[in-house]
């Protein structure tokens, strides 16, 4: 599946907006003109100048609240009744999420940065949905990690059985709750391999944790980012928590690596196997997979 990510923002407020709109399709939601402003390629921009924007271009459209490319105007109605659950749904699953991020970096003390991403950080959030955590790591540990967050991510569902599911987050044993959305290791930082737009966006509406220090090296480490979204370095963490005790590092010795990646992997296609049936499940992992590439774990070479 081909992405189609955006070069560097140009040219006027018009173009940057459309630009903007394009990339939210992509993720599968869209904003509406205040917000859209706060998130414009380039910079923000004023919500006068995006109404502006807006109609002066036959490609985009106000409705129910939302901007949105023209031909998607049957969509908005969906994307808003998102929105509507995200309201309702949100501050209960970030709360969770943010005790899940303290107990995961508490017992892996390779773990040096961790935000929220997905559904629950860009407000499209429904309680079916599972919550994706993006992941900074020290090197050669981006299997233990995924193999923990799981383990600890079941351990932590058992307590929500009741949690609603849809074909996406229905597990045998317990609902698919915490997930491990993007996991990069220190390394692979330095510089990143991606540096389009769509990777910039994703640092962007992630909202980090824990370990505020390692998310920033990202940025730091990779200035060109900055082309596509300035609002980058001075972004808010009004989310972040305090360094809790941690165990020891020697517990987790670095060749633990290769046995995590058989244990993930087996379990990871014995997932995609369940849902072998739910073709609409299959696309959405085999689309979040293609945002990710090519930091994805247990792609076939």
């Amino acid at each position: 599946m081909s992405l189609g990510y955006a070069p560097a923002p140009a040219g006027s407020t018009t173009e940057r907006v459309r630009q903007t709109v394009a990339l939210l399709r992509r993720r599968g939601y869209a904003v509406g003109p205040s917000r859209l402003g706060e998130l414009c390629l380039g910079g923000q921009v004023a919500e006068s100048d995006v109404r502006w924007a807006v109609a002066s271009t036959k490609d985009l459209v106000a409705a129910d609240g939302l901007v949105v490319e023209r031909d998607e105007r049957s969509r908005t109605r969906a994307i808003v009744e998102r929105a509507r659950a995200h309201g309702v749904e949100s501050a209960a699953y970030i709360e969770m999420a943010i005790g899940f991020v303290r107990t995961l970096v508490a017992a892996a003390p390779y773990v040096r940065g961790v935000s929220i991403a997905g559904s629950l950080a860009s407000g499209g959030f429904r309680a079916s949905d599972d919550v994706d955590l993006n992941l900074i790591v020290d090197d050669g540990y981006r299997h233990v990690a995924y193999v923990a967050v799981n383990v600890l991510g079941v351990l932590h569902a058992l307590r929500h059985r009741r949690k609603p599911v849809d074909d996406l987050t229905r597990r045998p044993v317990a609902p698919r709750l915490m997930t491990a959305n993007l996991i990069l290791e220190r390394s692979q930082c330095r510089p990143l391999q991606r540096l389009d737009a769509d990777m910039a966006f994703e640092l962007l509406v992630a909202e980090p944790v824990f370990g505020i220090d390692a998310i920033g090296e990202v940025v730091n480490e990779n200035p060109s980012l900055l082309d596509h979204f300035p609002q980058l370095s001075d972004k808010p963490a009004p989310l972040l928590i305090e360094q809790p005790r941690r165990l020891t590092h020697r517990l987790f010795p670095r060749h633990l690596d290769g046995p995590a990646r058989i244990v993930g992997e087996t379990a990871w296609r014995y997932m995609q196997w369940t849902r072998r049936h739910k073709p609409d499940a299959l696309a959405r992992v085999a689309f979040v997979r293609s945002t990710m590439r090519p930091y994805t774990l247990f792609d076939k070479s």
